[in-house]
């Protein structure tokens, strides 16, 4: 099985920034993706980022609409962590952050593991 550790998250001023970081251990497996997503009260999880981490689509990355040019996800594939990098932040960015992990193994099945999650509160 796969631990995700997650840690960076805190109170931060609005247009101040943190770093998210996401350590994976626990599996020889391949992994393909990592992402950030979020969850405030009363709403729906929803993801922030993620990056891809095999294949043809190695590197790659996406973003949801509201944090394009704020948020950057970025890898340290030798220490086998993530991080998302926030700049900019606002009020509507305070949620729980988690980070979530897909593998697949030698018979090329799908797994997802989540973090624990880490609050990020952005004052006005």
């Amino acid at each position: 099985q796969v631990q995700l550790v997650e840690s960076g998250g805190g109170l931060v001023q609005a247009g101040g920034s943190l770093r998210l970081s996401c350590t994976a251990s626990g599996s020889s497996f391949r992994r393909n993706a990592v992402g950030w997503y979020r969850q405030a009260p009363g709403k729906q999880r929803e993801l922030v980022a993620i990056v891809f981490s095999s294949g043809v689509s190695s590197g790659r990355t996406n973003y949801a609409d509201s944090v394009k040019g704020r948020f950057t996800i970025s890898r340290d594939n030798a220490k086998n962590t993530v991080f998302l990098q926030m700049n900019s932040l606002k009020p509507e960015d305070t949620a729980v952050y988690y980070c979530n992990a897909k593998y697949s193994d030698y018979a090329n099945r799908n797994y997802d593991y989540w973090g624990q999650g880490t609050q990020v509160t952005v004052s006005s």
